[in-house]
């Protein structure tokens, strides 16, 4: 179903539910990586470039309660497309380990599963939107649902989006999608439980980068 990315950089992306702390998880890895040395360049999706991080806006406004689900998919598959030509193949190319804060998988888990849209169908959408460009490694930060949830509330300097708002049911719905994704791509995305510290995640995501290339070594 899907392919690996062969850019001469490293394509590493981080996946989860709400509130499973991808950003700050993020923020720390790209700080350890550019202590060793490493051209790094950290991104998110939807954004990291002008015109994605204004659909951005249009997708997670909170008032944006209408909004139809395939409008949704298309929206993150075309964000998804300028961002990677902007940003993210322009650094693979020169060799750089681009560090994203989620990418294709995000729109599986949750317009595709979650939404019913259906996986296959949200993928041919991604397909046309990325051609050929996977991540070489996705970490996918684990988290109960209803703990990350309760995190979101807990830090009142995180934006509420419109994610956030919908039912507990939904937010299961992802992580189970989130499974089955991990279940068919074992050799790309690695799960991490994120109820741990954030040290010892970053930690653990380190080691399996040192494992897995001599560039982390």
């Amino acid at each position: 179903m899907m392919t690996v990315s062969h850019q001469r950089g490293r394509f590493i992306t981080l996946e989860g539910g709400e509130g499973a702390g991808k950003t700050t998880a993020i923020q720390l890895l790209v700080q350890q990586l550019k202590e060793q040395g490493q051209d790094v360049v950290v991104t998110r999706e939807p954004g990291g470039i002008r015109i994605a991080e204004q659909i951005r806006s249009i997708i997670l406004n909170p008032d944006h309660t209408e909004m139809d689900a395939r409008t949704e998919a298309l929206l993150y598959a075309a964000a998804r497309r300028q961002h990677l030509v902007e940003k993210v193949i322009p650094a693979l190319e020169r060799g750089a380990i681009v560090l994203c804060d989620r990418f294709v998988d995000s729109s599986l888990a949750y317009q595709g599963y979650a939404r019913g849209l259906g996986m296959d169908a949200v993928w041919e959408i991604n397909r046309f939107a990325i051609h050929d460009t996977m991540p070489d490694l996705t970490f996918w930060l684990d988290i109960d649902p209803e703990a990350g949830l309760a995190r979101i509330e807990a830090n009142g300097l995180r934006e509420i989006n419109r994610l956030d708002k919908e039912a507990l049911a939904f937010h299961v719905s992802v992580r189970e999608g989130y499974t089955q994704l991990a279940e068919q791509n074992k050799e790309r995305i690695v799960r991490i439980d994120a109820s741990q510290s954030l040290d010892y995640i970053v930690e653990q995501m380190l080691n399996i980068l040192r494992e897995r290339t001599q560039d982390f070594s």
